[in-house]
């Protein structure tokens, strides 16, 4: 039957809603502030937001949006290449370029349609792509579409990167090379180093997708390149603007020229609405915010410290390093649940990832830090972990 493939997915669903618990679609009915609201009708620390500066609440921010939907109107009705390129998308790509020091940069809708776009796009028939096992989604459905030969290195392992492209013999001055800067999931962070001096040994084009590092690491907040003083070996750098920057939309950038050219090809840009000027006005306000004050990277980074210590002194099983992503690794479903519901219950609302959302077959009780996260909240939502360990709910590495 055609819906078959569905059952798994629905079983689960109906296993959620027979528990009462509603992990997915969660409904923030009110905010509070930025690290505050009602969600699900209960009164919680937002701690799965990815919102790493805090900034989608910031006044600042939002006296830009408001300002321009009063002059601009609420959309655009059109897509950049028909009549929804207004002089405030040019202005958000002059003012990205200038961020990174590159003379190209494109501003997409979503953050999925750029890394989508791009990766379907670079790429084509004739073309190898080699991506990391462990890439996005949006990575993986861009690729798919692109007509290269696709193929996975070993998630952030440089020596099966370099012994697949020796592989490929003159075929790799025809590879492009994906990675991540932060991953989404368990937060950690890729071998940049490594993987630029590889690149460079074969002559390969690198991607870099910096959505969780952008405004999290680098000297300027630049990202994971600029952290590994890699920046001039990136080809392509794509982020998105719905975490650091606490709005909707993503970009690419690029030192090459022929990333003008490639705008006209990528058709989740030609065929999208552009985005709507409000979001336009509060992203570019941010950006600014950004550059001016890197004292909220500085508070993000105390933060995310203090609670990836936390749940490690807990004897929890957390990724591999600190990172304004904090992941539980747990390997029972069940477990899962019941955590993140008594987790909600405590006042503490994190995010419930199950495969094929999470790497490999685990589930995550995954936590994303804010620089807006006060000490207090940190230690509260560290506490709630605790209790999870006092209550025998969740297995520890001290067992």
């Amino acid at each position: 039957m055609l819906f078959d493939k569905f059952k798994t997915m629905a079983d689960f669903l109906a296993e959620l809603e027979s528990k009462d618990v509603k992990p997915f679609g969660a409904v923030t009915e009110k905010l509070l502030s930025s690290t505050q609201g009602i969600v699900n009708g209960q009164n919680v620390i937002l701690a799965g937001t990815n919102n790493y500066l805090g900034l989608s609440y910031d006044a600042r921010c939002i006296a830009a949006s408001q300002e321009a939907a009063a002059k601009w109107g609420t959309g655009t009705t059109g897509s950049r290449v028909a009549n929804g390129s207004f002089v405030g998308h040019q202005e958000l790509e002059s003012e990205l370029a200038a961020f990174y020091g590159v003379d190209q940069a494109i501003a997409f809708t979503t953050g999925y349609a750029a890394t989508m776009g791009m990766c379907a796009t670079i790429a084509g028939p004739g073309d190898v792509i080699l991506l990391d096992a462990d890439s996005h989604a949006s990575i993986y459905a861009g690729v798919q579409l692109s007509g290269a030969d696709i193929i996975r290195f070993k998630h952030s392992d440089p020596d099966d990167l370099a012994k697949r492209l020796r592989r490929l013999g003159d075929r790799a001055k025809q590879t492009l090379i994906i990675a991540e800067g932060i991953y989404s999931m368990l937060g950690d962070i890729a071998p940049l180093q490594e993987i630029a001096a590889i690149k460079r040994e074969h002559g390969a084009y690198l991607f870099v997708d910096e959505a969780h590092s952008m405004g999290v690491l680098g000297e300027t907040g630049r990202g994971a390149a600029q952290a590994a003083g890699i920046e001039d070996d990136v080809d392509f750098l794509a982020g998105t603007f719905s975490k650091s920057l606490g709005a909707t939309g993503g970009y690419c950038v690029s030192k090459h020229q022929i990333l003008e050219t490639i705008r006209f090809t990528i058709r989740s840009y030609i065929f999208t609405a552009s985005t709507s000027p409000s979001v336009v006005a509060s992203t570019r306000k941010a950006l600014q915010i950004m550059r001016k004050e890197p004292q909220l990277r500085s508070k993000l980074w105390e933060n995310a410290n203090r609670l990836y210590t936390g749940l490690k002194v807990l004897g929890l099983p957390v990724g591999p390093t600190a990172s304004p992503v904090v992941a539980v690794n747990l390997e029972d479903r069940n477990q899962a649940i019941n955590c993140w519901n008594e987790l909600m219950g405590a006042g503490v609302y994190v995010n419930l990832v199950v495969p094929p959302a999470s790497p490999s077959t685990a589930f995550l009780l995954r936590n994303s830090v804010s620089a807006a996260h006060s000490t207090a909240q940190i230690d509260t939502i560290i506490a709630a972990y605790s209790n999870l360990v006092n209550a025998g709910l969740i297995s520890t590495n001290k067992e």
